[in-house]
């Protein structure tokens, strides 16, 4: 589904990812671990669109993301959930909502689209005329997940959901990745707490200074022992 081949991505002289290639396959969540400063948001960017590749190659299926202009890419199937959520705060949460359908063509089924995810999320329902700023940062970590989801992604960019969440509510918003990944929609999933991350990933990959280290499974990744040492305070 989404394959990253030789990604190079640079801010000025710096060269921030390094030549790295991955894959995400049709149904996986694959998770992409690593410390502050490793590349991982840059790489969330870069097959977003907001980040011109230096180099390389990011194909959605057969097409090639870093010739298509940023703003045709989520009509293509692929939706982010951003760093810091960036819901529009002083728009409503259904306005919220209804804007993440913008580049939606099946109009028709916005309706049915719009009661999933207030079924998904029962809090944005009950807030739903409220200013998206005047949330909690846990319901405005889930209206940023809800507006992806009206985008009807094939694939979710998720990047560090749980940020500044209390332990209790990164357990309910990992949860919801997983439902959301069980209901057919491919995730992947950038995430400082590896140990939530690799629990739930099919499969992870370690970058490190803007190469990819390690690789494997997540319950693979969370055995190892220089996972543990370096993510997992083993």
């Amino acid at each position: 589904m989404l394959r990253i081949e030789n990604l190079k991505v640079r801010y000025g002289m710096i060269e921030a990812i390094k030549g790295i290639s991955f894959e995400v396959n049709d149904g996986e969540i694959v998770t992409l671990i690593g410390a502050n400063g490793a590349g991982k948001t840059t790489t969330m960017h870069a097959i977003s669109g907001l980040l011109k590749p230096a180099e390389g190659h990011i194909y959605l299926d057969d097409v090639d993301l870093t010739k298509t202009p940023a703003y045709k890419i989520p009509g293509l199937g692929l939706a982010q959930v951003p760093e810091g959520r960036r819901v529009f705060a002083e728009q409503t949460v259904e306005e919220n909502l209804i804007l993440g359908a913008y580049s939606r063509k099946d109009k028709e089924n916005f309706q049915a689209d719009l009661n999933h995810v207030f079924e998904l999320f029962p809090r944005l329902l009950e807030r739903r005329k409220q200013p998206a700023g005047t949330l909690s940062g846990g319901e405005q970590q889930m209206l940023a997940m809800g507006r992806a989801l009206m985008a009807k992604p094939k694939i979710m960019l998720m990047d560090e959901p749980s940020m500044g969440l209390s332990p209790l509510l990164v357990k309910e918003i990992f949860h919801i990745i997983e439902d959301i990944n069980k209901q057919g929609t491919t995730v992947l999933l950038v995430e400082q707490n590896a140990k939530m991350a690799l629990s739930i990933a099919d499969r992870a990959y370690v970058l490190e200074t803007g190469k990819i280290t390690m690789q494997g499974t997540g319950a693979e990744l969370a055995a190892s022992e220089q996972v543990k040492k370096a993510y997992l305070g083993g």
